[in-house]
């Protein structure tokens, strides 16, 4: 499984274009990966610790934990790296 975080805040343009970015990249992957991608969202307006950390940078997107990208998310970027999750969590 591949965790997908996307970090943002309610009301942020930016936020809103990032998670429709990140729907339509898990959408338009093999049903057989995007099966294995789960996608949590987490509001740096909810959070003391988000916040803290983030606040300067939203949207940011987590892969496994992992920060993958922060203010503009690209789509070809983030398809490569969930494939490239799912093919070293596969052979793993």
């Amino acid at each position: 499984m591949t965790t997908l975080t996307l970090i943002g805040k309610p009301d942020c343009h930016l936020c809103d274009v990032a998670e429709q970015i990140v729907e339509s990249v898990v959408d338009d992957l093999p049903v057989e990966v995007a099966d294995r991608i789960t996608i949590e969202q987490a509001s740096i307006a909810d959070d003391t610790e988000l916040f803290s950390t983030w606040w300067e940078k939203i949207p940011v997107v987590l892969i496994d934990g992992e920060l993958h990208a922060h203010w503009r998310v690209s789509a070809d970027r983030l398809r490569a790296a969930l494939l490239a999750a799912d093919f070293e969590g596969a052979s793993a």
